[in-house]
């Protein structure tokens, strides 16, 4: 009974706060989006902890990793707006510089201002286990090139990876 009553009491307050909302303002313009993928190389610091982690799964590297990859990201933004979303899925492969392939999926989801700050936060896959990453940089312009300059930090259960990251992308509809 109890569950009925709050929801009942939640149903009224949520479509009064709806009905109180301005329907006289014009909808905002549509969102347009940009295709910013492109390359991804880098370096990744491996806490001793992960390290260790990944040497019980039988692959065994040293706390430095080499990365690369592609950066699969689109920007929705409004021609007024000084702020952009993106979203973006970064593949990459680590270790290569060691005979390994560590593979590592990421989704960022974040914000970017005009100037070509950025930062996000999203789920991180790889074969130490699942975590969240945290991201924040600056993408440099000149004409349609852009060339992101990033720093990622993933805590997890078993440690830490800190991974600095670069490429190219050149803006397309």
């Amino acid at each position: 009974m109890r569950h009925a009553v709050s929801f009942v009491l939640c149903f009224v307050v949520s479509a009064g706060v709806a009905a109180a909302q301005n329907v006289i303002d014009p909808p905002p313009g549509f969102t347009k989006t940009v295709n910013l993928s492109g390359p991804r190389f880098g370096m990744t610091a491996l806490s001793t902890g992960v390290v260790d982690e990944l040497k019980k799964r039988d692959i065994e590297v040293g706390s430095n990793i080499s990365q690369f990859g592609w950066q699969f990201e689109k920007q929705f933004y409004t021609r007024n707006s000084g702020v952009a979303a993106v979203n973006e899925w970064v593949v990459l492969l680590g270790g290569l510089d060691q005979g390994v392939a560590l593979p590592s999926l990421s989704w960022m989801v974040g914000l970017r201002t005009r100037e070509g700050a950025e930062f996000g936060i999203g789920p991180n896959i790889t074969p130490a286990g699942v975590a969240l990453a945290l991201a924040g940089g600056v993408t440099f312009r000149a004409g349609n090139l852009n060339v992101p300059m990033n720093v990622a930090v993933v805590p997890s259960k078993v440690g830490s990876r800190i991974s600095v990251l670069t490429g190219f992308n050149m803006r397309r509809r």
